[in-house]
């Protein structure tokens, strides 16, 4: 058993939950505790099981609750020496991080938690420090790359390694340069150290896709310069420009900024053979 459940992603707030039946790991915890709360509850979820916050930056979307779940469940938090850091000067978590809930990571230096081998990954993004994370359970790789300020040589590697990928793509680039923003925050958005547009997440896609991928979720989307049908189509439609058809070749879909998802089941078709 290996299950992934996305609790919310995107400037909202973000949550991602990984889980075998020796426990559970979750990956960023930007929802407010309440939220968090109420979705373990109606998923059947139990703080008790969780064995780790991995964090990929310190922005606020991302560690709003790190402080409360460590403090009231005692989990240990993992993260990198910066971004523990930048999460302790961060005036959005309360209470603050305490040593002995600290765990530091570097990037490209696996460790383990419980089922989960992880390797931090370096991420372009102009947050204190940023990675992705490459977690790999019951012989099944799990990939999760978001707020990526432009494609690199490692997350092209990651997203060729990935049985399941969780992508960002964050805005529409013509929506993003008409929309409201201020010329400052639409440098930012679509600079080298800012977000994926669909277009990139779509050919990042095309480029690298493994032969082993079987599902991609988008995620981070915009709410202002996004919609969850143009992300899905600008990539399913870049895709079939390559013969690569969505739903046949890899299941597609779009993670909702403030709806859970279903849980999905991760399955090793190999190992399913063998059984």
């Amino acid at each position: 058993m290996f299950k992934f459940l996305c609790l919310g992603s995107g400037s909202s707030g973000n949550c991602y939950c990984l889980w075998t039946e020796h426990g559970c790991i979750i990956i960023d915890a930007g929802l407010g505790m309440r939220t968090i709360k109420r979705h373990f509850q109606a998923y059947g979820l139990s703080f008790h099981n969780v064995l780790a916050v991995l964090v990929t930056h310190d922005h606020a979307d991302h560690i709003k609750s790190v402080g409360k779940l460590a403090a009231d469940f005692n989990i240990p938090i993992y993260a990198t020496r910066a971004v523990h850091e930048g999460i302790n000067k961060n005036y959005c978590v309360s209470p603050k991080v305490h040593e002995e809930h600290q765990r530091y990571i570097e990037k490209d230096a696996k460790f383990t938690v419980g089922d989960f081998n992880v390797t931090p990954f370096d991420i372009p993004h102009d947050s204190t420090d940023c990675v992705g994370y490459h977690v790999e359970a019951k012989g099944i790789t799990f990939c999760l790359m978001t707020d990526v300020g432009h494609i690199t040589e490692r997350v092209r590697s990651e997203v060729e390694a990935a049985n399941y990928l969780v992508l960002e793509s964050n805005h529409d680039k013509e929506m993003l340069m008409e929309g409201p923003y201020p010329a400052y925050l639409k440098d930012r958005i679509s600079g080298p150290m800012g977000h994926l547009s669909n277009n990139e997440a779509a050919q990042v896609l095309g480029e690298s896709a493994g032969p082993n991928l079987k599902h991609v979720w988008l995620c981070h989307l915009s709410e202002e310069n996004n919609h969850p049908e143009l992300a899905r189509k600008t990539v399913d439609a870049y895709l079939r420009s390559l013969g690569i058809v969505a739903g046949v070749d890899f299941q597609l879909d779009v993670l909702k900024r403030r709806v859970p998802s279903q849980i999905y089941e991760l399955h090793n078709e190999q190992l399913l053979l063998d059984m």
